[in-house]
């Protein structure tokens, strides 16, 4: 039933909290793990992370290559994908286009002023998904 699952990173702490559900998920269910992060682009594609560092590309493919590593030490098939564009868009996007089973995301919880103000790509995500979504919530 679930074959292919696609993990969205973006290398912050409920990503890798993230990751390591989608890995025991992936590993449990024999499937292969697509592991996929997006260079953003837009007034808040740092919001969340590094300030300073404007490297999106580089921290897209440092968040895959970490995913790929935890994968790889469980024996997983893994593919990755790197996309350029706003996050929510291009998970759903990838999932629609490679016919995914499911994905698994992180949440950071947001609640309040700063989801108004920022979004949720999680909630983006559950909302347009066309399967289901597992979210996998940062723990604070």
């Amino acid at each position: 039933m679930y074959q292919d699952l696609l993990l969205a990173t973006d290398g912050s702490d409920g990503a890798r909290r993230a990751t390591r559900h989608a890995v025991a998920l992936a590993n449990g269910l024999e499937a292969t793990l697509h592991v996929m992060s997006v260079s953003e682009e837009g007034p808040h594609s740092t919001e969340r992370r590094d300030e300073m560092r404007t490297d999106h590309e580089g921290e897209a493919a440092d968040a895959v290559e970490e995913a790929k590593a935890t994968a790889a030490e469980a024996d997983l098939e893994v593919t990755t994908t790197i996309r350029r564009g706003v996050p929510q868009e291009e998970i759903v996007a990838v999932a629609e286009a490679e016919r995914m089973d499911a994905i698994v995301v992180g949440t950071a919880g947001q609640s309040g002023l700063d989801k108004l103000l920022l979004g949720s790509v999680a909630e983006e995500v559950v909302r347009n998904s066309p399967v289901p979504v597992v979210t996998v919530r940062e723990r604070r």
